[in-house]
């Protein structure tokens, strides 16, 4: 029983998280794009990253906490290669939401603050591309766990 609420709060939070994040890159970027000037666009970025990247750390550490206790249960040597797939790729995942939420996004909040759009469209944008790069990351660890046996 506690092993299926441990996976059960593992899956959760890597639903929040990376859900969130196809939703961000696929809905909210375009439509946003479509409808808003950058003096309106990119606060709203600032207060939807100001929202989702504290779900997003508690995401984080219950998936940690999770994976680790759920390793523990078998050994590292016990793992299937899946989970020492998923445990790599979810510990690179972890690094890039760090360098997003402690370095890139005070950088966004302080250029909108200012209202200097430029450098906030310069910073949005790389984000951007590490949030793709995430969500690509996401994707193979689901496949990862697809494949653990």
């Amino acid at each position: 029983m506690f092993r299926q609420l441990l996976i059960l709060l593992h899956l959760l939070g890597a639903f929040a998280w990376v859900g969130g994040m196809f939703f961000a890159y696929f809905c909210l970027r375009p439509a946003a794009a479509e409808v808003l000037e950058p003096a309106k666009r990119l606060p709203l970025w600032c207060a939807a990253f100001a929202r989702f990247l504290p779900y997003v750390a508690v995401a984080v550490a219950v998936i940690l906490a999770t994976g680790f206790a759920l390793f523990g249960a078998v050994g590292f040597a016990g793992a299937p290669p899946g989970w020492h797939a998923m445990l790599a790729l979810g510990l690179l995942m972890t690094a890039v939401f760090g360098h997003i939420w402690l370095v890139r996004f005070p950088r966004l909040r302080a250029h909108c603050t200012a209202s200097a759009w430029p450098e906030a469209a310069r910073v949005l944008d790389g984000m951007r591309r590490l949030v793709a790069f995430n969500l690509v990351l996401g994707v193979a660890t689901v496949v990862a766990a697809a494949s653990a046996r």
